[in-house]
């Protein structure tokens, strides 16, 4: 499997494509050995990964992030740790871990010192390759789950939010992340660009508004967009595009990633004349 590995390397068009190539080749190893390890019965799959494995888009992503859903008495993350240490080892990868379990958020970084080295994509021997695992082990309430198998590299059979219930989250980034990554925004517009997506889930939107302290009223099916809306206004859009042009797959074209593209497909003048609107008329 190292090898084939490599072959993925030398195909790939770029240095940079091979790093995102080489990174989630090892998030999908990761995913499979959690999965023999029982994970996917307690833990859901989200996040910009989840949309890319499940729903293909055409961004990389670095992490690997889960909400703690079901069983809860079924979750252990360092029995998931070693079952990843026990399957990638044997097969030659030298591997270590980075653990932080005492919080809610609980994170693990994979570390895969001199792996690159070894594949030509970098001159130092000692660089660190990395995949963050994370696990929301108090999830807000409301998440639609669903089960799917998918191929990537291995063969996946995830627990995963539904597609309103992942939108919701992207939203939720959005509205309450104290900085801006264009990799958000990016997804943002992949959503809205797609007629077939369902709306966000709302229940999910409020009670992840709530637990983070967000001070405004509950968003509506007919107020969230004017909410981003108002939110894109302090986007700096040249970082943006910085942000998430190195995870750009090919034929993914950052030059969309403009104000009057999102904009557009959220509606923005038109959300915001009739949030105006309804308030006027309370």
């Amino acid at each position: 499997m190292k090898e084939y590995l490599a072959d993925l390397v030398r195909t790939a068009p770029t240095p940079l494509q091979a790093r995102n190539i080489v990174r989630e080749y090892l998030q999908a190893r990761i995913l499979g050995a959690m999965q023999r390890a029982g994970a996917m019965v307690p833990l859901a799959f989200h996040g910009g990964t989840a949309l890319r494995f499940l729903y293909h888009s055409q961004r990389y992503s670095e992490d690997l992030d889960f909400a703690l859903e079901r069983a809860r008495e079924r979750y252990n993350l360092r029995a998931y740790l070693r079952a990843i240490e026990t399957g990638l080892t044997a097969e030659g990868y030298a591997l270590s871990f980075r653990v932080s379990d005492r919080k809610v958020v609980h994170s693990a970084f994979v570390r895969f010192p001199g792996l690159l080295y070894e594949l030509g994509l970098s001159p130092h021997r000692g660089q660190v390759l990395a995949v963050k695992i994370e696990v929301d082990t108090n999830p807000p309430s409301g998440a639609g789950l669903e089960t799917t198998i998918v191929r990537r590299h291995v063969t996946l059979h995830l627990q995963h939010h539904d597609r309103a219930s992942l939108l919701a989250g992207k939203l939720h980034a959005i509205l309450q992340r104290s900085y801006f990554k264009g990799r958000d925004l990016y997804d943002l517009l992949w959503y809205l660009s797609d007629p077939d997506w369902p709306p966000p889930n709302l229940a999910l939107l409020n009670n992840a508004l709530r637990q983070t302290g967000w001070s405004g009223p509950p968003l509506t099916e007919t107020t969230w967009r004017a909410a981003i809306c108002a939110r894109l206004e302090d986007v700096v859009w040249e970082r943006a595009v910085e942000d998430v042009y190195p995870f750009l797959g090919p034929g993914a074209d950052a030059t969309l990633l403009t104000p009057e593209t999102l904009r557009r497909v959220l509606g923005c003048a038109d959300s915001i004349s009739a949030s105006k609107s309804r308030e006027e008329d309370r």
